[in-house]
Formats: C-alpha cells, sequence, structure tokens
C-alpha cells in the first residue's frame, strides 16, 4: 500500500467514524460499520450509488479544498427519519420519496453528520476547516447526483448500512493533503532499527488522547429525557481495565487513578501493538473501519 492510499484512508476512516457516531445518537444499535476504499482515478463515486436517493453534500468554503457528500437510500433515510419521530421502522408503508415532514427530519440529521465530518477532516488535517451550508436533495438519476461534481483531488468512499439500508459517504480529498501525508509516511516507513525516527515536525504534532471507562447504548428519546442526577450504567465493571485510545487508534490498557491534586490518570498496564493484533490480543487500529484499496 502506497504512502498516498495511507494517508487517503486515515482522512477517509476519520470522517466516517465522526458519521457513524452521529448516526449512533438517532439511530442506536441500527448502524453497521463499512470498508473505506480509495477511488480509482477515472472513476467517479457516484457511479454505483442506487436512486432514487437521498443526498446530502458540503464543500470546503475556507482552508483546504475539497468536500464531503453523505447519499441514503430512500428507504434508509425514511427508516432513520421514524425512529427520529418515535415511530417503529417496519411500520412504515412504501414510498418512492420522503414525505415532507420526513425530510424535515433527514436534513437536520445529515445536517449534523457533515458538521461532523468537516470537523474529522479538520482534526487529521491540523488547521480550521469551514463549510457552507449542506445541500440536501432527492436525486431521481445518476445524472442529478454527478451533475455538480467537478474535483481535481482523490476520494475515498465507504458504504454502511442504516437499518438494513446502504449509506454511501464520499471524502473528495485535497490534493495538498496528501502530498503533506505522504511526506509524513516516507519518513516514518522507512528502514529503521529500534525507535521509530520520527522528524521534529512529526514528533510536534498534537493527538486527541482519551481513556475510554465503557460504553452504553439507549433510544434517543430516553437519552434527552433523562434528568440530572441519573445514572447511565455501563458494559463494564467498575475494577475493569479501560481503554486508552489516540486519534481512534487503541494503544493500550490500563487503570484509572486519582493523582495527588484530585484529578484523574491512566497508570498503563499493557501497550497493544502490531504483533498483539496478529495474534488476536487486540486491534492497534479502530476495527469499525477495515481498509481496502
Amino acid at each position: 500500500m502506497s504512502a498516498a492510499d495511507n494517508a487517503l484512508l486515515r482522512l477517509g476512516g476519520s470522517t466516517a467514524d465522526a458519521v457513524q457516531d452521529v448516526l449512533e445518537i438517532f439511530a442506536p444499535g441500527q448502524v453497521a460499520p463499512g470498508v473505506v476504499k480509495v477511488v480509482p482515478p477515472g472513476t467517479h463515486p457516484l457511479a454505483d450509488i442506487q436512486v432514487p436517493a437521498v443526498l446530502a453534500d458540503v464543500s470546503f468554503v475556507d482552508g483546504v479544498s475539497g468536500g464531503n457528500v453523505l447519499v441514503m437510500s430512500v428507504a434508509g433515510a425514511r427508516r432513520l427519519a421514524a425512529v427520529m419521530m418515535g415511530m417503529a421502522p417496519e411500520d412504515l408503508e412504501p414510498a418512492d420519496e420522503p414525505t415532507e415532514l420526513e425530510f424535515s427530519a433527514i436534513g437536520e440529521a445529515m445536517n449534523q453528520m457533515m458538521s461532523a465530518a468537516a470537523m474529522a477532516t479538520s482534526a487529521v488535517l491540523d488547521e480550521e476547516v469551514e463549510i457552507a451550508p449542506p445541500d440536501v436533495r432527492l436525486v431521481r438519476t445518476i445524472e442529478e447526483a454527478t451533475e455538480h461534481w467537478e474535483h481535481s483531488g482523490q476520494a475515498t468512499i465507504v458504504t454502511f448500512t442504516v437499518g438494513g439500508a446502504p449509506c454511501t459517504l464520499i471524502q473528495l480529498v485535497p490534493n495538498a493533503f496528501i502530498v503533506r501525508m505522504t511526506r509524513a509516511f516516507d519518513e516514518i516507513t522507512a528502514e529503521y532499527d529500534g525507535e521509530v525516527p520520527l522528524s521534529d515536525s512529526l514528533r510536534g504534532v498534537a493527538v486527541r488522547v482519551w481513556a475510554e471507562l465503557g460504553r452504553a447504548r439507549m433510544p434517543l428519546g430516553q437519552l434527552v429525557g433523562m434528568p440530572a442526577g441519573s445514572l447511565v450504567e455501563l458494559d463494564r465493571e467498575s475494577d475493569a481495565p479501560i481503554d486508552l485510545y489516540a486519534d481512534g487508534m487503541r494503544i493500550a490498557t490500563g487503570r484509572l487513578l486519582v493523582t495527588a491534586e484530585g484529578g484523574y490518570a491512566v497508570r498503563i498496564e499493557s501497550l497493544v501493538t502490531a504483533a498483539d493484533a496478529a495474534d488476536g490480543a487486540g486491534p492497534p487500529f479502530n476495527t469499525n473501519h477495515p481498509v481496502e484499496v
């Protein structure tokens, strides 16, 4: 796999994670992750979508060129709208397009998903990314979906499912990002013996580090109705090890401690290495998005 493909897949995976996290809020337990792929040169990313479909696209207006496009089948969009409105998706009558009320709910969800995608892009590029207001519309033909697309860069695509219906996220990637990230990958994937020879510029790159104590799933209606003082039960015991992540990559497990100043800290007990992943001891990368080129 080339350094350029690595850069593309990293950006595509981070963006897809952000969008799926928002979808999980609206439709908990109904989002199945997909595989991030690099779109081959000369291939239009929307060439194989199913129509009619609901499409949302945003363009970056400051910081970098590019954008994101999210495509949901009409059936999937209507199921998402039903969940958001407290209805049972299986009770929906078949229809060729969403109702006005459904489209309003879908538009709100897509606005939040595209904002999350832009924030994820900004985090990976380490520079501010501003977006134009999302354009959410119903497209009935491939020509309608592709007529506004003019982009000289590269793209990634990931297709996942929401309530069993397909949902496609496409990232239009600026060429400047590919050049910068390719140089970084060339440096750290060179032959080395011992410690990875990071350059001074890479050593100064800030990454988000967080500890995960546990997770919980609940309907959105229950979540927004929870009063102050409510307890949320997590899926781990109180004495179980916690996971430590860096920019979506699980890097270690450890124990939560209280510092002398009254704050929290994590004592690292074990590092998750590539060898551990090969032995089945745990993936070093976020496995929500296996990669395929």
